[in-house]
Order: structure tokens, then sequence, then C-alpha cells
């Protein structure tokens, strides 16, 4: 089975889906509740809040791994494959590095947020976990980037490598 359909991908896939119609239901049945019956489900909007928080962060390492971010190739057309390859390998690592400053500042904000004992409004949700969660994924985020700096890579590793389209004229 090839990385893109490893059981990993699928069962983050299956978990991504749960909680894409867990947040349409509780949208929907906040929506009847509001408009239909007069009485909004309470706190809705920060369980929507939250969960959008877990599904977006949780899936930040999965698009890296992939190579899936948008990125714009007008370099990419007038490199060698050598040179590109430098070039990814380069961008990787300043993505990593960048990163993994991210997940730094993020882990102080969290200790911050766990320090003050900040909750939700309404439904008085803790909020450091979240926070915690984001600087993990943001960590493993970088990790990965810095695992493609220096890990195998070839032009064929390339997003949107098309041999085809080569041409030696």
């Amino acid at each position: 089975m090839s990385n893109k359909n490893s059981w990993l991908d699928v069962a983050l896939g299956a978990a991504a889906s749960a909680l894409l119609l867990a947040m349409m239901l509780l949208t929907f049945a906040d929506v009847l509740g509001r408009y239909v019956f007069n009485t909004p489900l309470r706190g809705a909007f920060e369980i929507t809040e939250l969960a959008l928080l877990t599904l977006i962060f949780a899936g930040l390492p999965l698009v890296s791994r992939a190579d899936e971010h948008v990125t714009m190739d007008f370099i990419d057309k007038i490199l060698g494959p050598v040179a590109r390859g430098l070039l990814r390998r380069f961008v990787h690592g300043l993505c990593g590095a960048i990163i993994l400053g991210m997940a730094w500042l993020v882990w102080l904000k969290a200790g911050k947020i766990a320090a003050y004992g900040d909750t939700t409004d309404v439904l008085k949700i803790p909020v450091a976990p979240f926070v915690y969660f984001m600087t993990v994924m943001v960590g493993v985020t970088g990790l990965i980037h810095l695992f493609k700096m220096f890990g195998p890579m070839s032009v064929a590793d390339a997003p949107d490598f098309d041999p085809d389209k080569t041409s030696t004229t």
C-alpha cells in the first residue's frame, strides 16, 4: 500500500469525516432549535470552534507529509533537476525551522493559558489542552519538513512532476 493510502491516512480521514459530520449535525440542530423552536443549543458555537481547531491542526502534518500545500513553481520551471532538489531541501529546512519556532511560541502561550485556567465562556471547557494539541501538531509538522529536508528526494518526488511533460530540447 502506498503512503497516500496508509492505514494512518485512512484512520485520520475517517476521524476527520466523523468530526465534520458531527459539526454539521450540531450546526443543523442549533439552527433548527434557534429558528423553529426558539431554543438554540447552549454552547454549540464553542463546540464548533474547538472541533474546527482540532480538525485544522490534526490535518496540518498530513498535508505537509503529502506535500499538498499550495506552492508556486515559477522558479522550478527554470531550474534543472539538481538545483530543483536543492531548492526543495532548502525550502523544507526553512519551513521546518520556522514552524518549530512557531511551535515553541505556541507552547509558551499554552503554558500561560493553562496557568490562567482559561475556559470557554458558556460551557467552561478548559482551553489549554486544545492549545497544547495545537503545539504538538505544529511541532510534528516542523519535524516532517526537517525530515523531508534530510530524507531521500528525487525529481520524481516533487509534486506535480509529470515525466511525460519533461523535455530534453
